[in-house]
């Protein structure tokens, strides 16, 4: 009688642990890529989770798992994550940056892959001949048109009284977007009578010796890109800038509230957010109809108080003080 109720026990332990590796397994999992650890760009991260929390799928309420990788910039890194991610199977994959985006698509037609602080297709380079991105690839991008309001408004907020302003940049050779950028900046700069300075760099690590060159130059001001070198040693080149009193200007809302004058671009958080949105609705029909890649919806003008009063920059009406 007694190994009868053992057997019985033993059998609804079984049956119990059976049950909750099932809805353990039911439980969507998100893979987030980040390229690289950086303040601003983090933004995008806090957006998309919050976007899956407003529109009900957190880990508090047990819905969703969310596991998180950092490749640090290290290319290796990246690809062993994204080749994880892939081998455990994961529901969808949300990736932060160009670099994430593309590891990713490289590595899977299949899962869902939902992009954030990452340009079009063709700008990545991962369109087909009828310029259409991956079908699996979904969230938000973000092409170059931008870039001529942001550039346009340093003559606008340093009004030089005589000759051209000097403005300088530097760029990594290997970010499509950056050298696109470049070159766009460059015709732009011809009609609003600004000379553009431009030297490469290969890593942050190259930044502080590169941006001193580039003030050696005797440069007006600096244009920092949509460059994610320049997002990750900001802080090195703002300090350089700010040393030989040359203001920083950029197209990236989040650089403003470190330490750039002003700028025209997209806000990072809300850009996390509307990719969060999507993926929030994958999750709630586990199918992609109606889901397609867009523009990033929320641009802001934004300047930095300190940074304004200590060049002496008049700020027109229609700027948002970052806070």
């Amino acid at each position: 009688m007694k190994y009868g109720k053992l057997s019985l026990f033993i059998v609804l332990l079984t049956a119990i642990f059976a049950c909750n590796q099932a809805k353990k397994s039911a439980v969507p999992i998100i893979g987030f890529l980040d390229a690289f650890e950086d303040a601003t760009i983090g933004q995008a991260r806090t957006g998309f989770t919050q976007a899956l929390k407003d529109r009900g799928f957190s880990e508090e309420e047990g819905n969703i798992k969310i596991e998180y990788k950092n490749a640090q910039g290290s290319i290796p890194t990246l690809t062993q994550a994204v080749n994880y991610f892939v081998s455990e199977k994961v529901d969808l994959m949300a990736t932060s940056t160009t670099l994430a985006t593309v590891a990713a698509i490289q590595k899977t037609k299949t899962i869902p892959i939902f992009q954030m602080v990452s340009p079009t297709p063709q700008r990545m380079k991962v369109a087909d001949a009828s310029g259409n991105g991956p079908a699996n690839l979904f969230g938000t991008m973000e092409e170059l048109n931008y870039i001529d309001t942001s550039f346009a408004l340093i003559p606008q907020l340093l009004k030089p009284k005589a000759g051209k302003l000097t403005v300088g940049m530097i760029y990594n050779q290997s970010e499509p977007q950056s050298a696109d950028a470049l070159e766009r900046i460059k015709s732009l700069a011809a009609g609003l009578k600004v000379n553009v300075v431009a030297l490469p760099l290969n890593s942050s690590a190259d930044a502080q010796l590169v941006t001193q060159a580039l003030l050696s130059k005797n440069i007006d001001a600096f244009f920092a890109n949509p460059d994610n070198t320049v997002f990750a040693a900001f802080e090195t080149i703002l300090k350089s800038c700010n040393g030989k009193n040359v203001p920083v200007f950029t197209s990236e809302a989040g650089l403003v509230q470190r330490g750039a004058v002003a700028a025209f671009g997209a806000d990072i958080y809300q850009w996390g957010y509307q990719s969060g949105l999507q993926a929030a609705q994958y999750l709630k029909t586990h199918k992609t109809d109606g889901i397609k890649l867009e523009m990033v919806k929320v641009r802001k003008r934004v300047y930095n108080a300190a940074a304004a009063k200590k060049y002496n920059v008049t700020i027109p009406a229609g700027f948002e003080a970052v806070k």
